[in-house]
């Protein structure tokens, strides 16, 4: 599997913006280097994706590093790209559409992630590479239709439901079958396999059964759907332990690119608050 990053930075300064283009804002939240400080901070990143799969026995091209870049800034995500990173992960959908279309310039893969209603399937086959959020037939069905429209195919990952929390999106780990079988009706559809958001505590014991429950769900698939290969699970606060349980893709935002403004919980429902002191390690 190829990693999406390239922290070689020769062909990244050639999209080097000025500095003038940070807002006060932009240099508060990220500093007055965001280039360096993404490039330090990808390092890192890439260097615990390394050892975790070491320790898991599993070859650091196995896993995939997936950037994910909800609310940076598009004069932000230059600078991201020219520290290298070349996949933007994107939780809305509006979000990311106005951000493609303002770095249209730039050689990236715009990969959304997070619950998309049927209506705006349009919208995301016009610029996506990716989508890692299905969970229902009414939005494969017009995913299907829309990706026709563009001539071309649309790798997709099947949400599960692994903590059974109401607050969160996916299928329930008994509908996933007959959600399998159904989408071969939809031959624009690449289905490359299970994604999961694990429950929001900072106690492993907690977390580590969702994804267990994915990699067992990906197991008994294969049977029927050989093509079921990928696990899509694990962000900044887990990754590792998304590893040592068979995750082939993660997505990474805070660990790289520093804490969002306000509150996780914003971001993610159904987040069960951390201790202060283990907040920081954020998703």
């Amino acid at each position: 599997m190829t990693k999406t990053t390239d922290t070689a930075l020769a062909d990244g300064d050639l999209h080097r913006p000025a500095s003038a283009a940070l807002t006060p804002a932009d240099i508060d939240r990220f500093g007055p280097d965001p280039q360096r400080s993404f490039a330090a901070n990808l390092a890192e990143v890439e260097a615990r994706v390394a050892a975790a799969c070491a320790r898991a026995g599993r070859a650091r091209g196995e896993v995939r590093l997936l950037p994910v870049t909800k609310t940076l800034p598009a004069q932000v995500m230059r600078l991201a790209y020219a520290a290298g990173i070349r996949e933007f992960g994107e939780n809305k959908l509006q979000e990311a559409q106005t951000k493609a279309a303002e770095l249209a310039d730039l050689d990236a893969r715009w990969c959304i992630i997070g619950h998309l209603q049927s209506n705006k399937a349009k919208y995301l086959a016009r610029f996506a590479a990716e989508f890692h959020a299905l969970d229902s037939l009414k939005l494969a069905a017009e995913l299907d239709r829309r990706m026709a429209a563009e001539g071309r195919d649309l790798p997709v990952w099947v949400q599960v439901n692994t903590s059974k929390e109401e607050s969160k999106f996916g299928l329930t780990p008994e509908a996933l079958p007959g959600f399998l079988d159904a989408l071969g009706d939809y031959p624009r559809l690449r289905p490359q396999g299970l994604m999961t958001l694990a429950v929001f505590s900072p106690d492993p014991a907690r977390v580590r059964p969702c994804f267990q429950l994915l990699r067992r769900l990906r197991d008994a698939a294969q049977t029927s759907h050989p093509a079921i290969t990928g696990l899509s699970m694990g962000m900044s606060g887990d990754y590792e332990l998304a590893i040592a349980e068979g995750a082939t893709v993660v997505r990474v935002g805070q660990s790289i690119f520093g804490k969002r403004p306000g509150s996780d919980a914003h971001y993610w429902p159904g987040l069960i608050p951390a201790p202060p002191s283990e907040r920081e390690q954020g998703r």
